[in-house]
């Protein structure tokens, strides 16, 4: 499974008739170019972009090249590389720190950049013809969402300058940084971001969530005025404007799905896109604008793994440019999810073993179940990573690997998620460990009650990122739950992590969340799982790459020699693991493998399936 073909950021070209895109095929990520009418695909690539797809590409303004970003074996400190149509590589950016490309000038003769060279996040303009770098904003947090304007005159990006971490407001400036004026548009406390300049350079569309859900708007630049659109029922985002500026598309978050919609600017009215149930994506700083009113979007369902499409947003009808690939498997094959909706205080009946707290305000949580069709099943439990992030009713493939290996599978939908709005994810502020992980016991204590064909003693947690904290805080808060954690690049000791992750993540994520850490000292101690070690109960796997500079491999460390102090022995009470030339994840298809095999290995031992059919 892990071996099927995998397409990642897709982008079009110039002239709208082409696409680059990583593909996989070959059994390594390597930089495809697909001509959008004959379907006929070309690898440019021939080991030089980096193995795992994280990073999103950008053609050349000639649309004879594709920009990369290159990075050391996972470590996100990139650099950006150029690759032409003969395969021909050169570096173009090379700076200290993490860089990431914003956006090419369609005349071609300069990239905008974000780059932690001089610590935060700040952007730089890279002149192609001379090489100068030229840094145009100095913010003390991170900038980004930034774009040239189409007439290279100005910049719109994003930024905060308020005391509220949680703030973020749009910015426009002349192309040298000069002159930067902030728009009055969201409270303070909101997030409003630019999204896509309109054709004539006098508009943005901006995204905003100051009426909790997050809505579209035009910003007319020649008045000072914005123009909001939907009608509030959805957390809704901009993508692009379409049609020369007539339209704009967005996408509607509904119940763990992503509907594509497309507004008329003039009359306000709303279109959704035909497609079925599932969730549709249009990339991370992608170019969607095919020939022919027509965008570029990803579809994929539980069942059906991630397919390119080109919607005609006139007509409404649709094309298959890349189908997705099952290989020797079928959608049969794979389990559907069921999305349900329960409520929770934030207080499970389980008690808690680290930190006690009151019932918080009763809040309806999402999540999803998939059944594994054995009986009886163990059960996964499998917190997202974010936090601010959501699991929705697409092709999960760690999911569907633990359902082959006879679990099912529980995803949770905390607070703290998106897709419920801003006054949703804000539950979790001033409160990661709190809250969001009585949810998600709470969550495996329903699924139990449901379900009376899941085995209560083979209940196993794991997650990475977020997800990996999750794990490690529900294997020292609620060890009665779980008969094995799994903890895969997460957070165990939130001093060290604000001290060692990168500067955006420090402002951007451990500030937001949790306040500065010497006035929040008390906070951030408390709510570090390396602080209850000596609550784990059941075998634990630690896992984590060596180059992870988002979560850093320290965190894997320090959790290990808390251990060590209590008294616990490495093989046998718990199990560790480095991956080796690996960062915070990767879409690599030998390291999915390796990754695979450590946790079937794991689970086999340490838990066992009972490999009976559903019919029996």
């Amino acid at each position: 499974m892990a071996r099927l073909p995998t397409v990642a950021h897709p982008t079009v070209s110039p002239d709208g008739d082409e696409i680059a895109v990583y593909y996989d095929g070959t059994g390594r990520n390597e930089l495809h170019v697909l001509d959008a009418e004959t379907g006929n695909i070309e690898q440019w690539s021939d080991g030089e972009v980096p193995r795992n797809a994280r990073w999103p590409v950008a053609w050349g303004a000639d649309g004879e090249r594709v920009f990369f970003h290159l990075d050391d074996d996972g470590d996100e400190q990139n650099d950006i590389y150029a690759i032409d149509r003969t395969g021909a590589v050169e570096a173009v950016v090379e700076m200290e720190g993490q860089v990431s490309l914003n956006d090419v000038e369609s005349d071609g003769e300069a990239l905008l950049v974000g780059s932690t060279r001089d610590g935060q996040m700040n952007l730089y303009r890279r002149d192609l013809s001379t090489g100068e770098t030229t840094k145009l904003t100095d913010y003390d947090r991170a900038v980004g969402a930034a774009s040239f304007s189409p007439d290279y005159e100005r910049i719109a990006y994003g930024a905060n300058e308020s005391d509220d971490d949680a703030n973020l407001d749009v910015y426009v400036a002349d192309t040298d940084g000069s002159n930067p004026r902030k728009l009055e548009l969201g409270e303070v406390g909101a997030e409003t971001t630019p999204v896509d300049w309109g054709p004539e350079s006098e508009r943005l569309l901006v995204s905003d969530d100051s009426t909790d859900l997050n809505r579209c708007g035009v910003y007319d630049l020649t008045v000072d005025e914005v123009t909001w659109f939907g009608d509030g029922d959805y957390e809704e985002t901009p993508v692009s404007f379409v049609d020369d500026g007539r339209k704009f598309v967005a996408t509607q978050m509904r119940r763990a799905t992503t509907i594509p919609v497309v507004y008329d600017i003039d009359s306000g009215a709303v279109h959704e896109f035909d497609l079925p149930e599932g969730v549709a994506g249009f990339g991370w700083q992608s170019e969607r604008n095919l020939t022919g009113n027509r965008v570029l979007l990803t579809h994929t369902t539980p069942t059906r793994r991630t397919e390119l499409l080109a919607y005609d947003f006139e007509t409404h009808q649709r094309e298959t440019l890349l189908e997705a690939d099952h290989g020797d498997f079928s959608t049969d094959d794979f389990a559907d999810a069921e999305y349900f909706r329960f409520e929770s205080s934030g207080v499970p009946e389980t008690p808690a073993k680290a930190v006690e707290h009151d019932p918080y305000d009763e809040l309806e949580i999402g999540a999803l179940f998939y059944d594994s069709g054995l009986r009886p099943s163990p059960l996964v439990v499998n917190p997202h990573g974010g936090p601010r992030a959501r699991d929705s009713k697409s092709f999960d493939l760690y999911t569907q690997v633990l359902v082959q290996c006879g679990f099912s599978v529980l995803q949770v939908n905390y607070r703290g998620s998106t897709g419920r709005g801003r006054e949703f994810v804000e539950e979790l502020y001033d409160d990661w460990g709190g809250a969001e992980q009585g949810d998600v016991a709470t969550a495996v204590e329903h699924v139990l009650d449901t379900y009376d064909w899941l085995d209560e003693d083979r209940v196993v947690v794991f997650g990475g990122s977020y997800g990996g904290y999750s794990t490690y805080w529900q294997a020292v808060q609620y060890p009665d739950l779980y008969a094995a954690s799994i903890a895969w690049i997460g957070v165990t000791d939130l001093h060290d992590m604000y001290e060692n992750t990168m500067p955006h993540f420090q402002t951007e994520l451990m500030e937001r969340y949790l306040g500065d850490p010497d006035e929040n000292a008390d906070l951030y101690e408390e709510r570090s799982p390396t602080t209850y070690a000596e609550n784990v109960d059941a075998p634990l796997f630690i896992l984590h790459g060596v180059n992870d500079r988002r979560v850093p491999v320290s965190q894997a460390r320090r959790f290990r020699n808390a251990l060590d102090e209590h008294g616990y022995e490495e093989g046998t009470d718990y199990e560790y693991r480095e991956l080796g030339a690996e960062g915070h994840a990767s879409s690599d298809i030998d390291q999915k493998i390796r990754t695979f095999e450590l946790l079937a290995d794991f689970l086999g031992r340490r838990v066992g399936t009972t490999m009976a059919s559903a019919d029996d």
